[in-house]
């Protein structure tokens, strides 16, 4: 893997100083980011249709942009989704941010697949399989040689939700290994273990659990509520998470009341930060779900939901609109709140995602 610069680590100078520019402490010599860099680090770009638009080019090139995801309406097939990436790479190589970009795309296996092939599995076939640790080792070597293949090099899977009841919302397409937290988090390292073993970074999602949503209910187009009591969250819902090797974890927008009365967990202090970081211990990066869900309709514009997840202790905020103008809104209000010393945790949370970066090809 090529040398890559420490670029990312420039932010304990701007957030100290609110400076227009800051240089990477240690390194002579480095290359200056602006907040307006710095923010973008931060920000997960979408796209619409199969070819990039140059909006999202020139943002790569200007080193405004921390990554991409892939969606269907991108991918027509392996080869076509390979030559965009090695695109979206060219334009990268001509950004004064050195390290990889984060190409990124939900391929859990099943139905739930953005790229034709592996894992052709869903996690509840993994889980009803003969040998079902030798399924889930299987279905993290596939999908990470499949992400790899085309260039792409992190996966928003696999999903750790322990679903409550046959046919609710995340059973209904076969997203969970199973009903039984233990053997969630059995078969969820495994997973992991073997993905990342292919040099594809893994996502847990979507945190602390969307297992007991019901049918009909879809935090993508509407708020969702789940009262269960902090212990049910913790001995069920959690359990998976605890110790998690995962580079990533996806956060949920569903309300839990027990947690946090008022604020989807993505937008919740008390979730990402005593629950997941604190109870769990998990030190990755942390990311929101699609920025655009009906379950933040209160939540203000794109900005103002942004802004209130980094607050919240959300390192990567996901622009999944397939529209580039997206992305750029959250990327200007990060800016725009760094720059009013709205964010104090900014340093740390661009220091884990450099990690991670500087940790991918």
């Amino acid at each position: 893997m090529k040398r890559v610069r420490r670029t990312a680590l420039v932010l304990a100078t701007v957030v100290a100083a609110a400076t227009a520019t800051a240089a990477v402490p240690g390194t002579a010599g480095a290359k200056q980011l602006t907040p307006r860099q710095l923010a973008g680090q931060r920000v997960i770009y979408s796209y619409p249709g199969l070819t990039p638009p140059d909006a999202l080019l020139q943002r790569i090139r200007a080193g405004e942009a921390g990554g991409v995801i892939f969606f269907g309406e991108n991918i027509s097939s392996s080869s076509q989704i390979a030559g965009v990436v090695n695109q979206l790479r060219a334009a990268a190589d001509q950004s004064p941010v050195r390290e990889p970009l984060l190409l990124m795309t939900d391929q859990e296996g099943g139905k739930v697949r953005r790229l034709p092939g592996e894992p052709t599995l869903s996690e509840k076939q993994v889980g009803l399989a003969a040998d079902p640790e030798a399924a889930a080792k299987a279905a993290g070597t596939g999908a990470g040689n499949n992400l790899a293949g085309v260039g792409m090099n992190v996966n928003l899977a696999p999903v750790l939700d322990v679903y409550r009841e046959a046919g609710n919302f995340i059973d209904e397409y076969g997203r969970s290994y199973s009903d039984d937290p233990a053997k969630v988090a059995t078969l969820g390292r495994d997973a992991i273990a073997a993905q990342q073993a292919t040099g594809v970074a893994a996502t847990a999602k979507h945190f602390p659990g969307l297992g007991a949503v019901p049918a009909g209910s879809n935090t993508d187009l509407a708020p969702v509520t789940l009262n269960l009591s902090r212990d049910e969250l913790r001995a069920t819902d959690e359990a998976p998470y605890a110790k998690t090797a995962a580079k990533l974890v996806m956060l949920s927008w569903a309300t839990y009341p027990a947690l946090d009365p008022k604020n989807p967990a993505g937008l919740s202090p008390a979730v990402v930060q005593q629950e997941l970081r604190g109870r769990d211990g998990f030190r990755g990066v942390t990311i929101t779900d699609a920025l655009e869900a009906g379950a933040l309709q209160n939540f203000g514009d794109t900005g103002n939901r942004a802004v209130l997840a980094a607050k919240a202790g959300v390192d990567l905020i996901l622009a999944s609109g397939r529209d580039v103008s997206q992305g750029d809104a959250a990327a200007d209000a990060l800016t725009a709140a760094l720059g009013k010393g709205q964010l104090p945790d900014f340093t740390a949370s661009v220091q884990r995602i450099s990690v991670l970066r500087k940790g991918l090809s």
